[in-house]
């Protein structure tokens, strides 16, 4: 009796380590979309409200400009778009509760957004679980794409390019065009998407990162730091963050005389990141972006900002710009479409798109190919805009 119970424990425990050696479950497999009716309905799933609604404000915009010219048009395949809109308050939790409402109750056939790679990622299995594919403007942490069980998640998509490219392009742009060859690395140590920035800019970076602080988010008081740096020799300052710590550590470093370039990701793309810093203090500041009003990727871009600030009274920005893509990339892809499926099919094999962000081929990890630039800061405004191409 004995032996037989000891046998029995001893499957169960070989059974149990099998199963943790063995690849994660396939959350796709029973996946089976939802199918197109009489619209071709959008889940937008974005932060309207909370720490980064600038994004998300930005983002709906874009999306709204997009739907109704495209409907304006006719539609797409004679269909008109509909768009059922969902606020996630900046939260990942919210993120995910939404895309589980658009998914499952709405019937959604896709979903822009959201804005920001830990809302996306939470978003992302109830993409993987429905066949309701994902469609990102900005999460931009090199993962989301991806996973274990097949290398990359098949509904999940993004119209921006990665961290780990904007990494790249941070460091080459500071050793070559700011010819800066000694650096402080200042960077939020509370975002995965600023530490994977931070990571890939150690790698590819070919100076001297004199020293490396970081701080977090939610953070208002950066004196101690900027104190620590102020008198040591370098050549600039690359911070990956966002607008809402490093508008403010921009103000607080100007303050104190620290006037060296400051180097951000995309994080910084807002005007309120002027209006933290002090417009005077934005001289000297560059940041990564996928679009500026200040060269054109495309020739669709024109006549984007001119309908852009019919509508809205103002400029888009990059947000703004992504966020229209995205939804000219899923009318593409749903052209001939039955169900949700066929369009998230159609999304991976998307090449040489023409949208006001450039021209774009989604890779095999669900990436787009397309060209990053430095935008230069002046008085709180965009002044010009440098084409990066990476290096090889």
């Amino acid at each position: 009796m004995h032996k037989k119970i000891a046998l029995t424990v001893l499957t169960f425990l070989a059974s149990i380590a099998l199963a943790a050696c063995s690849k994660s479950p396939d959350v796709t497999a029973n996946a089976t979309g939802t199918t197109i009716g009489d619209t071709i309905k959008v889940g937008v799933n974005l932060e309207l409200t909370g720490t980064v609604a600038a994004y998300g404000n930005a983002e709906n915009n874009g999306v709204k400009l997009a739907v109704q010219e495209i409907n304006k048009a006719g539609g797409v395949d004679g269909k008109k778009i509909e768009l059922i809109t969902k606020d996630n308050k900046s939260e990942n939790t919210e993120a995910s509760t939404a895309a589980t409402n658009l998914a499952i109750q709405s019937q959604v056939n896709a979903m822009i957004g959201p804005a920001t790679s830990g809302a996306v990622a939470a978003a992302s299995l109830n993409a993987q679980k429905t066949g309701v594919p994902l469609l990102t403007p900005s999460g931009t942490q090199d993962d989301l794409t991806l996973d274990t069980v097949d290398g990359v998640k098949k509904y999940v998509f993004r119209t921006t390019f990665q961290d780990s490219f904007q990494g790249q392009v941070l460091a080459q742009y500071a050793y070559s065009n700011l010819n800066a060859k000694k650096v402080v690395l200042y960077y939020d140590n509370s975002s995965d998407y600023a530490k994977g920035i931070a990571e890939e800019f150690k790698k590819k970076y070919q100076g001297d990162i004199v020293t490396t602080a970081t701080f977090a988010s939610g953070d208002k008081d950066f004196q101690s730091a900027l104190t620590k740096i102020k008198n040591l020799d370098y050549d600039a300052i690359v911070m990956p963050g966002y607008y809402t710590e490093t508008g403010i550590i921009t103000k607080q470093a100007r303050d104190m005389g620290i006037s060296v370039p400051i180097l951000g990701p995309d994080g910084f793309n807002d005007d309120s990141f002027g209006d933290l810093a002090g417009k005077a203090n934005t001289n000297g500041v560059y940041y990564v972006s996928g679009y500026s009003t200040k060269t054109a990727l495309s020739a669709k871009a024109t006549d984007f900002i001119k309908a852009y600030k019919a509508k809205y009274g103002s400029e888009p920005n990059m947000f703004a710009a992504l966020a229209y893509d995205s939804v000219y990339m899923i009318a593409k892809a749903a052209e001939g479409a039955k169900t949700s499926i066929d369009i998230a099919d159609n999304l991976a094999s998307l090449k040489d798109f023409d949208g006001v962000t450039g021209t774009m081929t989604i890779d095999k990890k669900h990436n787009p190919i397309k060209t990053a630039l430095m935008v230069a800061i002046k008085d709180g405004a965009e002044a010009s805009a440098d084409a990066v191409e990476i290096k090889k």
